[in-house]
């Protein structure tokens, strides 16, 4: 059975071959294996460089350890960190040896958990080591870096200062209700849940930025049938991923890859060709086209410069926002100076660009980072970027909220209005993990890699 008293060890670095590797100890037996094994008592925070060895004796390695005396530790409590050559068969035969000696193997995210339990971290601060873990672009990091260093919790703090405040208020009247609720603090009541409902709308604003960070953007290339896409793809891409052919249709099914534009992760969906006359797998394609315009965060619509423009079908239209698509004129290598014939929709604007050639693509790519530099908060330095988890809170919070504004402008009972700002409250105070949710902590831990 799990305890929080066992002593967990477990490979804090991926399984291969590598220079170093590096095994993680957390618990009350740290300091006895540091005596046990390497036969003095380690000076905490203090890298030493000693023979491992195992309970016969026997040097398994030559290693760097250092000792974190409790509570001055990532997970708060005793903690040894060992350093082996990066042969997977040492790191197996240091484990082998630390379980023999009492540890058992650490569970998927226990390390970080003991973490949020021992006061270390607060929950999103926790969640925020996985997004730095498996940030793939400078945004993500940077982003990930500002929420383990507090700022969702600062803000979150803030937030709910400002509401008990507005509580306090509140269930003083409830305490004597020979009381009525004056006017003016009516009034002042009111400002102050008014400044928190947009403190918190702004925070759960950033749940479509902190989506992008994490999953990539979405970016579909969208046209008909020989307009080019495939050759966009692997313009960007700088190599031939996709089939490029004189033949229309060349793509039936839709392809993924990943590139970075300037400091953003994007995910560039080549999608099959939106003929107007398709047979039936081409039919399939076209339909899990529309399925990836629908999930899109940015569109990329390529027009043959050199034809006139379609006709989009009307439920693509409807899908087609002007801010998050770029009309491309592709093909004016072939114009030979003259104008495009293609023209963009009305309300969109459009660039001229040569997949051949790469003609406009510096310009594109440029676009891209101005658009998705502007999906970002306003104040770099907070960084904020939500998620789902945080993002359901943030809604009910929100909906408190407003039901509680609703009593006050409608002169309702303060009982009802006191229970809509305590729910707010405990909404809020969801998303830092000040909860007892033992069913809720183990699903997220257990996305979390071994060793953290």
């Amino acid at each position: 059975m799990v305890s929080p008293n066992d002593t967990i060890a477990a490979p804090a670095t991926p399984t291969g071959t590598s220079a170093i590797a590096v095994v993680r100890v957390s618990g009350p037996a740290c300091p006895e294996l540091g005596l046990a094994i390497f036969g003095e008592t380690l000076e905490p925070r203090v890298a030493t460089h000693l023979p491992y060895r195992d309970q016969a004796g026997h040097i398994v390695d030559d290693v760097l350890v250092t000792s974190f005396a409790e509570p001055r530790s990532y997970t708060g409590e005793a903690v040894l960190e060992i350093s082996t050559h990066g042969n997977p068969v040492i790191t197996q035969l240091v484990l082998d040896d630390l379980f023999k000696r009492g540890c058992r193997a650490a569970e998927p995210g226990e390390f970080t958990r003991r973490a949020f339990l021992n006061g270390n971290l607060d929950l999103s601060q926790a969640e925020a080591v996985m997004d730095l873990i498996h940030a793939r672009s400078a945004r993500a990091i940077a982003a990930a870096n500002h929420q383990l260093r507090g700022s969702l919790g600062q803000h979150l703090t803030r937030l709910k200062d400002e509401l008990l405040l507005g509580l306090a208020r509140v269930e003083a009247y409830i305490d004597f209700p020979e009381e009525d609720l004056p006017e003016e603090d009516r009034e002042t009541t009111t400002a102050l849940l008014q400044t928190v409902l947009r403190g918190t709308q702004r925070l759960l604003a950033t749940h479509r930025y902190g989506d992008m960070l994490r999953d990539g953007i979405k970016t579909v290339i969208l046209g008909e049938p020989n307009a080019g896409k495939s050759s966009l793809m692997n313009a960007l891409l700088g190599r031939e991923r996709a089939l490029v052919s004189d033949q229309p249709g060349t793509t039936r099914d839709y392809l993924e890859e990943a590139i970075m534009v300037g400091s953003h992760w994007l995910r560039l969906i080549d999608t099959a060709g939106l003929n107007p006359t398709p047979g039936e797998i081409e039919q399939q394609g076209i339909a899990k086209t529309y399925e990836r315009v629908a999930e899109a965060d940015l569109v990329l619509l390529v027009l043959d410069a050199t034809h006139p423009t379609p006709n989009l079908p009307d439920i693509l239209r409807e899908m087609l926002v002007a801010d998050r698509t770029r009309v491309l004129l592709n093909k004016v290598d072939l114009l030979e100076g003259a104008p495009p014939v293609a023209t963009p929709p009305p309300g969109f604007q459009s660039l001229p660009i040569s997949a051949r050639n790469h003609t406009g693509l510096a310009e594109l790519e440029t676009e891209i980072i101005v658009w998705a530099d502007a999906l970002g908060p306003i104040d770099q330095a907070d960084h904020i970027a939500i998620n789902a988890r945080h993002a359901d809170a943030l809604r009910r919070a929100i909906q408190g909220l407003g039901s509680a504004l609703s009593h006050l402008q409608q002169n309702g009972p303060m009982e009802l209005l006191a229970s809509d700002l305590r729910s707010a409250l405990d909404a809020l105070g969801e998303i830092a993990g000040r909860i007892d949710n033992e069913e809720m902590l183990d699903r997220l831990f257990s996305t979390f890699c071994i060793g953290k």
